[in-house]
């Protein structure tokens, strides 16, 4: 069976209206963060709905015994936000995935070349292939990030068939990118933008989504 890459917009209005509340350039920086928390935690929502791994069991009510459902926590779940821009939906994911370990990765990217530059790696050496991860990554541009991501995954085992990312925004350079190498993945985003300009970035995007979060730039 071939695989094909999986992008999922979703249109719940919640996530339309924060898309529009942090693509507004006048939105100042403390409502900016409200927003991209906002926006990973219902994308994350989006993302885990049929994911999560779950067992069977039964509890005692006060009156009578029933069948029921429980998160399965032998299966690990992990967290992989992208530094700085992916600590942005953090906040938003984290409380519906409390058992989930988070490992930071940080990366810059070259302005001439457009490349990125891992400056931070908080992997294990080996994680187990069963995990469940989640990569917070507000903007999937042209793609290097985000490949670059998946390669150290990879490399430590993850089967990219459990990973899913949520995204803000995507171009369709990175998707074609990840459907080329990755095409088990499954994105939730809230848009697919229109491309990239003359420097990379999202078109019409949001404008920096690390500056913005964190006031240290013109966003």
């Amino acid at each position: 069976m071939t695989l094909q890459l999986r992008v999922y917009v979703k249109e719940h209005p919640l996530i339309k209206h924060w898309l529009a509340v942090v693509r507004d350039q006048d939105t100042p920086s403390s409502i900016f963060r409200s927003g991209m928390t906002e926006l990973g935690r219902w994308l994350t929502y989006e993302a885990i709905r049929d994911w999560l791994p779950t067992r069977e069991g039964t509890v005692q009510t006060p009156l009578a015994e029933t069948p029921a459902t429980f998160i399965d926590a032998e299966i690990p779940i992990a967290i992989v936000p992208i530094l700085r821009a992916g600590l942005a939906l953090l906040d938003g994911c984290q409380p519906l995935l409390p058992l989930a370990s988070i490992y930071h990765l940080g990366f810059a990217r070259d302005e001439e070349t457009l490349e990125p530059h891992c400056y931070l790696n908080k992997l294990p050496e080996q994680l187990d292939p069963r995990t469940r991860i989640l990569i917070p990554e507000p903007m999937l541009a042209t793609g290097g990030t985000i490949v670059a991501t998946m390669a150290e995954l990879t490399r430590r085992g993850i089967n990219p068939d459990f990973t899913r990312i949520i995204a803000v925004v995507c171009a369709p350079q990175a998707l074609q990118k990840l459907s080329n190498l990755y095409p088990g993945l499954s994105i939730y985003t809230a848009m697919i933008d229109e491309g990239l300009n003359e420097h990379g970035f999202i078109v019409p995007g949001l404008g920096d989504a690390g500056d913005r979060t964190f006031g240290t730039g013109l966003g």
